[in-house]
């Protein structure tokens, strides 16, 4: 394969040892990024597929949302540094800049926030799906039931072709996101549902349905809520990830939105995707207290062992993971006003962070503590059972999946998912009847 350029047309031309024969394919350049090989034609023109398992290496879209450069740990929303986001904006913020490509002016932000905030109600009748599961279900279950049943309710919202009906179900899906979740955790409780109110922000609004109980008034605290509205900022896309590829792949068919997102959520729900800030809390309650780490640790230098830091390093993060840096400090903010510092887990969280910052190994690989290993903290500090955590990252992700589902249907060139294969199964066979089998 080689690189020229034919004036001002960059392409690559792939050779056939075999045969000599030789096809050129244009690069397209993108605003910033590895430049891309176009293989549109790569089938027609040469009768061969690629083969990429996992699409590491495959670019599925073109896209405006999200721009990832692992090697350099940078994380930009629309142009925007992600640490600049978490630090200025709010989550409602954050989630009009991804849905329509601009920070919201303040006339458009009170807007937003007054149209996603009255969306936050669920129809009535869906309290009767909760009482349809057991009360020990895992709440993911429940969110992948409850939002696809929504399209059951909501028949104004439905024309993927018409954009005020994707505007309609964007809002709703980002509004009720959090009283779905909230009401899947008191029901798994025996605790009664919250309401939303209309008058406090959209983290205040989460905590409240999670945390307050008919019985006395519940005061959010500014510290929690600011937490909280940080996880759904540095959670709310994150490019072409196992779940986002999923919702494009479902919105692809000319799906529902609504069912679109539950088959994200069913995607997230993997251990290997949503569930890692769970995998921290069960990796903390193994190490189990401070004396135990360096055996730990020691642990996860030996190859042969089969024991690993759970929430240290990123797939796409070569060197930092700048939301990592973000919530680090939202997490020592936590820990210090609700003073936990006794909670065991919690110790072990923060001598385990301080030793791996420092231990040349770790500072050698590039293991650094990431956005799940301080996110697991957080919830544990706020009494957020581990089962809910995967839950928590849906409702951020949310917003992302809205917005590259949007771009999908608006893009001309976006075709129905149809990855191909390479087959190593049997070549053809005489059929054999029974009596033919022995």
């Amino acid at each position: 394969m080689t690189d020229t350029t034919n004036g001002e047309r960059k392409t690559v031309t792939i050779t056939d040892n075999r045969d000599g024969k030789s096809w050129d394919f244009p690069i397209l350049e993108g605003s910033t990024g590895p430049d891309v090989i176009d293989v549109r034609r790569l089938y027609a023109d040469t009768g061969f597929f690629t083969f990429d398992p996992g699409f590491t290496s495959t670019g599925s879209c073109e896209s405006r949302i999200t721009f990832i450069d692992g090697e350099k740990g940078i994380l930009m929303h629309r142009g925007y540094r992600i640490e600049d986001l978490a630090e200025h904006s709010d989550y409602l913020d954050v989630c009009y800049l991804l849905l329509n490509g601009e920070l919201p002016g303040q006339g458009q932000k009170d807007k937003f926030v007054y149209d996603v905030t009255h969306h936050t109600m669920l129809h009535e009748q869906l309290i009767n799906f909760y009482k349809g599961f057991r009360r020990d279900s895992h709440p993911m279950a429940i969110m992948v039931g409850i939002i696809g049943a929504l399209s059951a309710f909501y028949h104004d919202s439905l024309d993927i072709n018409d954009p005020r009906h994707r505007m309609v179900a964007s809002y709703r899906l980002i509004a009720k996101m959090p009283t779905i979740a909230a009401m899947a955790y008191k029901y798994s409780i025996g605790q009664p549902f919250v309401y939303p109110q209309n008058n406090i922000g959209f983290a205040e609004n989460f905590l409240h349905m999670m945390f307050a109980t008919p019985c006395e008034p519940y005061d959010i605290n500014p510290v929690l809520a600011r937490a909280m509205d940080r996880i759904l900022i540095l959670h709310a896309d994150h490019e072409q990830n196992a779940s986002t590829s999923t919702v494009r792949i479902a919105g692809s068919s000319a799906a529902n939105p609504f069912a679109c997102i539950a088959s994200g959520i069913a995607s997230l729900w993997g251990p290997a995707h949503g569930g890692a800030n769970e995998a921290v809390l069960n990796m903390l309650t193994e190490i189990g207290t401070k004396d135990r780490i360096p055996e730990f640790v020691k642990r996860a230098k030996d190859k042969s062992d089969p024991f690993r830091l759970m929430g240290f390093g990123h797939r796409v993060y070569k060197n930092y993971d700048p939301r990592a840096a973000v919530l680090k400090q939202s997490a020592h903010d936590v820990l210090e006003d609700l003073g936990v510092h006794d909670e065991p887990l919690l110790e072990v969280a923060m001598e385990l962070e301080r030793i791996t910052l420092e231990d040349e190994y770790f500072i050698e690989k590039k293991l650094f503590p990431n956005v799940d290993f301080y996110s697991g903290i957080i919830f544990k500090a706020l009494g957020i059972p581990t089962s809910m955590f995967t839950v928590l990252f849906a409702m951020a992700r949310t917003v992302g999946w809205v917005a590259q589902w949007n771009e999908m249907i608006e893009d001309p060139k976006q075709k129905i998912g149809r990855p191909r294969q390479l087959y190593t199964g049997q070549t053809e066979r005489r059929y054999k009847h029974l009596r033919e089998r022995g």
